[in-house]
């Protein structure tokens, strides 16, 4: 019987209407893009990144910030044929990675087949459990899917909801899964959680740092994705990708309370130096 995992967040942290959510979603894209140089959008760099970091918040809040993500992969749309899509829980407690039941997620542009061939291969590792419970109300996940839909061609899907792991446990699952060119890694994470704008900047600052330096040891506090940030910077070290910070702001910047402030950023890791 076909399982599908329906959208939860759509009409919170994102539009609820298809063509409301595809305009805002082109908009933002279109805004990123301009400020992107040629050189990346006309697709002359040898391979699309390998991963991206991105947040996770309301759109209103976060949504230009992982668009300057987004946008560098439009110019391989047919070329990345699968997303494995990493991101916190927030709700239900795991112990490990955890994947869906399900066969597809829906989002109101459509639904997102899994790659059962891909989460075959994750059979038997220890740390990689099965929680329809730990997906159900996730929004970590889900709101990087319209993204990916606009973006991207035909490709499948590997969501995992990361709870409690190392770092080890993390880049073992994406060892397995790590695949060629046509596929790229996307890890779901915000910075900072309700500091004073001017405090949120600092700390933000040196998250950005340790992950720009490669340094795998993020907590909770610095992000809320710090499991999976940390799993993504030790396989990027085994791969010799180079990390590029493309975004930084916070709530204060975008929605305009600077009292008690949420951190994004966003970030690319090539498999050589390329210009940002």
């Amino acid at each position: 019987m076909h399982q599908v995992r329906p959208a939860a967040v759509a009409g919170a942290f994102y539009p609820a209407n298809g063509q409301v959510l595809a305009e805002n979603i082109k908009t933002l894209l279109n805004t990123a893009a301009s400020g992107i140089g040629k050189k990346t959008i006309k697709n002359t760099e040898p391979s699309p990144p390998k991963a991206i970091v991105v947040p996770h918040a309301g759109y209103i809040y976060s949504g230009q910030t992982a668009a300057a993500a987004y946008a560098r992969l439009a110019a391989w749309h047919n070329k990345i044929k699968r997303v494995i899509l990493l991101g916190p829980v927030h709700r239900v407690p795991v112990r490990g990675l955890a994947l869906p039941a399900a066969d597809t997620f829906a989002t109101p542009l459509g639904e997102v087949k899994l790659d059962k061939a891909a989460i075959t291969l994750l059979a038997g590792m220890k740390q990689v459990v099965v929680s329809s419970q730990a997906h159900a109300q996730e929004h970590s996940l889900e709101v990087q899917l319209p993204f990916l839909q606009t973006v991207l061609d035909d490709f499948t899907l590997v969501p995992l909801a990361v709870g409690d792991a190392t770092p080890a446990e993390v880049a073992e699952v994406l060892e397995v899964l790590w695949g060629g060119p046509e596929t790229i890694i996307v890890v779901s994470s915000d910075l900072s959680h309700y500091l004073p704008y001017a405090m949120a900047e600092a700390v933000d600052q040196s998250t950005v740092q340790s992950i720009l330096n490669m340094k795998g040891s993020l907590t909770h506090q610095q992000a809320c994705g710090g499991t999976p940030v940390n799993g993504l910077i030790s396989a990027a070290k085994k791969h010799h990708l180079h990390p590029v910070l493309l975004d930084l702001c916070n709530s204060g910047d975008t929605a305009g309370d600077k009292t008690r402030v949420v951190g994004y950023a966003s970030f690319m890791f090539t498999e050589e130096t390329s210009d940002a």
